[in-house]
């Protein structure tokens, strides 16, 4: 489970209990200007995941930490895919955040109500 909160001009993902050790990776700053948008999602988990580095994948059971598909480096922190909620990102070292939180509608409204207007 992850907790996503604004510090500033910041979108803060911090990665809570063992899952730190599972993703590899305790907390993501992210200036909200490259935050192209977020969405909530359950069908992602369906999606490829490609090869993780590093990482841990149990089908059903858990996806988290970095994995690589079509060039692309994207993170991922899910148990529940009901939860899941997607963070697309430019001109960071990930494309696109996958994380659970506990209310994925709160959650995007936050963010999208965060990011600045081009």
């Amino acid at each position: 489970m992850a907790k996503v909160s604004i510090d500033g001009d910041r979108l803060i993902v911090e990665i809570e209990g063992l899952d730190k050790l599972w993703a590899l990776k305790s907390r993501l700053a992210i200036p909200l200007g490259n935050i192209r948008g977020a969405t909530s999602d359950p069908g992602i988990i369906k999606d490829p995941k490609g090869f993780r580095s590093p990482g841990t994948r149990l089908p059903g059971v858990i996806t988290a930490g970095t994995f690589h598909i079509d060039g692309e480096r994207v993170f991922w922190d899910v148990h529940d895919p009901a939860n899941a909620v997607i963070i697309e990102l430019a001109d960071e070292r990930y494309t696109r955040l996958v994380v659970q939180v506990p209310d994925p509608r709160a959650t995007v409204a936050l963010i999208e109500h965060a990011i600045p207007v081009s």
